[in-house]
């Protein structure tokens, strides 16, 4: 295995580590704390949702072909809730993780230094996938706290919990 395959095995391995984060917070919550707003400025899960969503089919449809910012792509409608249903939330999700995931998994490493454009700008292929890299975690931290916060005394863990002895090492 050379650089580039390790880097894209290392990669696709903490994405879908995010998603399955993220779906352990999510399943945590009952379908009325998925629409939750703290304040009107913050937003619920579900808006944290349809815009990672929006955010991954616009960027990973014809990823090597196009800029990344779709001409259709209403970013500020990704931040009203049109859902109602936790399944529709959860269709939505599935909706960008596919596209990305399918876009990251045909990548080959003779792509990395390819350069796209998101925005007009320039990027490497490899830029772009660190964009996204910082882009979802701070997304999927949200989605996290939110949980945290609304499940706080029903809370399960989504790593090793505190006290734990002889944990050295993990995190």
């Amino acid at each position: 295995m050379n650089i580039g395959q390790e880097y894209l095995r290392a990669v696709r391995a903490r994405f879908l580590d995010m998603k399955k984060t993220a779906e352990q917070a999510i399943d945590q919550c009952s379908e009325e704390q998925l629409f939750h707003c703290f304040h009107e400025e913050v937003n619920s899960i579900a808006i944290i949702v349809k815009h990672m969503s929006g955010n991954m089919v616009s960027r990973w449809t014809d990823f090597l072909s196009s800029d990344g910012e779709k001409p259709d792509r209403n970013r500020d409608d990704e931040f009203i809730n049109d859902f109602h249903t936790r399944e529709e939330v959860m269709a939505c999700w599935e909706k960008g993780w596919s596209a990305f995931l399918q876009t990251l998994n045909e990548l080959q490493e003779t792509d990395l230094l390819r350069t796209v454009t998101i925005r007009g700008e320039p990027h490497s292929v490899i830029e772009a996938i660190e964009r996204q890299m910082y882009h979802y975690s701070y997304h999927i931290g949200q989605i996290v706290y939110i949980a945290k916060q609304l499940n706080a005394n029903n809370w399960k863990t989504l790593t090793i919990p505190r006290n734990r002895k002889n944990n050295i090492g993990n995190s």
